[in-house]
Protein backbone atom coordinates (compact mmCIF):
# COMPACT_ATOMS: atom_id res chain seq x y z
CA UNK A 1 0.00 0.00 0.00
CA UNK A 2 1.19 3.58 -1.29
CA UNK A 3 1.81 5.46 2.03
CA UNK A 4 2.21 8.96 1.10
CA UNK A 5 2.44 12.23 4.04
CA UNK A 6 0.56 13.31 6.54
CA UNK A 7 -1.06 15.53 4.14
CA UNK A 8 -3.91 13.53 2.64
CA UNK A 9 -5.23 15.73 -0.06
CA UNK A 10 -4.01 16.54 -3.09
CA UNK A 11 -4.30 16.63 -7.16
CA UNK A 12 -2.51 13.85 -8.91
CA UNK A 13 -0.97 12.96 -12.59
CA UNK A 14 -2.02 9.44 -13.81
CA UNK A 15 0.10 8.92 -16.46
CA UNK A 16 -1.25 5.70 -18.12
CA UNK A 17 0.19 2.81 -21.35
CA UNK A 18 -2.31 1.48 -24.03
CA UNK A 19 -0.70 -1.08 -25.55
CA UNK A 20 -3.62 -1.48 -28.16
CA UNK A 21 -6.34 0.66 -29.31
CA UNK A 22 -9.28 0.48 -26.80
CA UNK A 23 -12.96 1.98 -26.40
CA UNK A 24 -15.10 2.35 -23.27
CA UNK A 25 -18.47 1.71 -21.69
CA UNK A 26 -19.79 4.40 -21.46
CA UNK A 27 -22.60 6.18 -23.66
CA UNK A 28 -20.90 9.44 -24.64
CA UNK A 29 -18.11 7.95 -25.52
CA UNK A 30 -19.81 4.81 -27.39
CA UNK A 31 -18.32 5.72 -30.60
CA UNK A 32 -14.94 6.66 -29.42
CA UNK A 33 -11.85 4.20 -30.44
CA UNK A 34 -8.57 5.66 -28.53
CA UNK A 35 -5.11 5.20 -30.30
CA UNK A 36 -2.62 2.83 -28.70
CA UNK A 37 -0.32 5.11 -26.73
CA UNK A 38 0.14 7.46 -23.35
CA UNK A 39 -2.77 8.69 -21.90
CA UNK A 40 -2.61 11.53 -18.74
CA UNK A 41 -5.52 11.91 -15.97
CA UNK A 42 -5.62 14.75 -13.63
CA UNK A 43 -7.47 14.45 -10.98
CA UNK A 44 -7.52 15.28 -7.29
CA UNK A 45 -8.29 14.04 -3.64
CA UNK A 46 -9.32 16.69 -1.28
CA UNK A 47 -9.55 14.06 1.47
CA UNK A 48 -7.87 10.72 1.11
CA UNK A 49 -5.50 11.13 -1.38
CA UNK A 50 -3.57 7.68 -0.61
CA UNK A 51 -6.56 5.67 -1.21
CA UNK A 52 -7.97 7.45 -4.19
CA UNK A 53 -4.43 6.84 -5.96
CA UNK A 54 -4.07 3.08 -4.33
CA UNK A 55 -7.59 2.39 -5.99
CA UNK A 56 -6.66 3.71 -9.16
CA UNK A 57 -3.73 1.45 -9.64
CA UNK A 58 -5.90 -1.43 -8.54
CA UNK A 59 -6.28 -3.86 -11.70
CA UNK A 60 -9.75 -5.16 -10.37
CA UNK A 61 -12.26 -2.46 -9.04
CA UNK A 62 -15.84 -1.62 -9.17
CA UNK A 63 -16.40 1.18 -11.54
CA UNK A 64 -17.22 4.34 -10.21
CA UNK A 65 -15.48 7.25 -12.46
CA UNK A 66 -14.64 7.47 -15.95
CA UNK A 67 -11.21 7.24 -15.34
CA UNK A 68 -12.14 3.37 -14.15
CA UNK A 69 -12.97 2.33 -17.66
CA UNK A 70 -9.70 3.23 -18.58
CA UNK A 71 -7.37 1.60 -16.16
CA UNK A 72 -9.30 -1.87 -15.81
CA UNK A 73 -8.56 -2.88 -19.35
CA UNK A 74 -5.88 -5.69 -19.36
CA UNK A 75 -4.33 -4.10 -21.84
CA UNK A 76 -3.81 -0.57 -20.43
CA UNK A 77 -1.15 -0.31 -17.48
CA UNK A 78 -0.64 2.69 -15.13
CA UNK A 79 3.20 3.42 -15.73
CA UNK A 80 3.70 6.10 -13.33
CA UNK A 81 1.74 8.89 -10.93
CA UNK A 82 2.81 12.43 -9.99
CA UNK A 83 1.57 13.72 -7.01
CA UNK A 84 1.16 17.06 -5.80
CA UNK A 85 0.38 17.10 -2.05
CA UNK A 86 -1.88 19.73 -0.89
CA UNK A 87 -3.02 21.24 -3.94
CA UNK A 88 -5.90 22.56 -4.36
CA UNK A 89 -8.42 20.97 -6.91
CA UNK A 90 -8.08 24.15 -9.26
CA UNK A 91 -4.45 22.79 -9.93
CA UNK A 92 -5.92 19.91 -11.81
CA UNK A 93 -7.06 22.87 -15.08
CA UNK A 94 -3.66 24.40 -14.42
CA UNK A 95 -1.78 21.12 -14.91
CA UNK A 96 -4.32 20.31 -18.02
CA UNK A 97 -3.50 23.45 -19.39
CA UNK A 98 0.11 23.68 -19.16
CA UNK A 99 0.41 20.24 -20.36
CA UNK A 100 -1.30 20.83 -23.62
CA UNK A 101 0.45 24.52 -23.76
CA UNK A 102 4.09 23.41 -23.05
CA UNK A 103 4.45 19.89 -23.32
CA UNK A 104 1.52 19.57 -26.52
CA UNK A 105 -0.30 16.57 -25.07
CA UNK A 106 -3.46 17.00 -26.93
CA UNK A 107 -7.22 15.99 -25.71
CA UNK A 108 -8.09 12.30 -25.50
CA UNK A 109 -11.32 12.46 -25.06
CA UNK A 110 -13.75 15.87 -25.26
CA UNK A 111 -15.76 16.25 -21.79
CA UNK A 112 -13.73 13.42 -20.39
CA UNK A 113 -13.78 13.19 -16.60
CA UNK A 114 -14.40 16.79 -16.16
CA UNK A 115 -17.66 16.57 -15.48
CA UNK A 116 -17.21 19.00 -12.54
CA UNK A 117 -15.05 21.16 -14.26
CA UNK A 118 -16.11 24.60 -16.63
CA UNK A 119 -12.81 25.62 -17.41
CA UNK A 120 -10.67 22.59 -19.40
CA UNK A 121 -11.96 20.23 -22.40
CA UNK A 122 -11.23 17.39 -20.95
CA UNK A 123 -8.75 16.01 -17.92
CA UNK A 124 -7.63 12.90 -20.15
CA UNK A 125 -4.60 14.14 -22.11
CA UNK A 126 -3.00 12.01 -25.27
CA UNK A 127 0.66 11.63 -26.89
CA UNK A 128 1.84 9.19 -28.95
CA UNK A 129 4.92 8.86 -27.17
CA UNK A 130 5.71 8.78 -23.40
CA UNK A 131 6.30 12.50 -22.16
CA UNK A 132 10.01 13.20 -21.18
CA UNK A 133 9.66 12.75 -17.21
CA UNK A 134 12.84 14.97 -16.29
CA UNK A 135 11.51 17.65 -18.39
CA UNK A 136 8.03 17.53 -16.29
CA UNK A 137 10.22 16.64 -12.97
CA UNK A 138 12.29 20.13 -13.55
CA UNK A 139 9.25 22.20 -14.38
CA UNK A 140 7.82 21.29 -10.45
CA UNK A 141 10.50 20.39 -8.91
CA UNK A 142 9.35 21.84 -5.71
CA UNK A 143 5.66 20.19 -5.57
CA UNK A 144 5.84 17.24 -7.54
CA UNK A 145 6.45 13.54 -6.23
CA UNK A 146 6.89 10.81 -8.81
CA UNK A 147 5.93 7.53 -7.58
CA UNK A 148 6.81 4.70 -10.84
CA UNK A 149 4.85 1.41 -11.18
CA UNK A 150 6.14 -1.60 -9.68
CA UNK A 151 7.39 -2.58 -13.52
CA UNK A 152 9.21 0.32 -14.16
CA UNK A 153 11.21 -0.04 -10.50
CA UNK A 154 12.03 -3.73 -11.76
Amino acid sequence: MLKITDINSGVYLLEIYAAEQFSVDIEIFKNKVFPAGYYYYSGSAQKNLEQRVDRHRKEEKNIHWQIDHITSIKTNKIKSVFLFEGAKKNFECTLIRELMDEFRLRMGAKGFGNSDCRRCPSHLLYCKQKMTHSHFIARYHSTVRLMPSSSETV
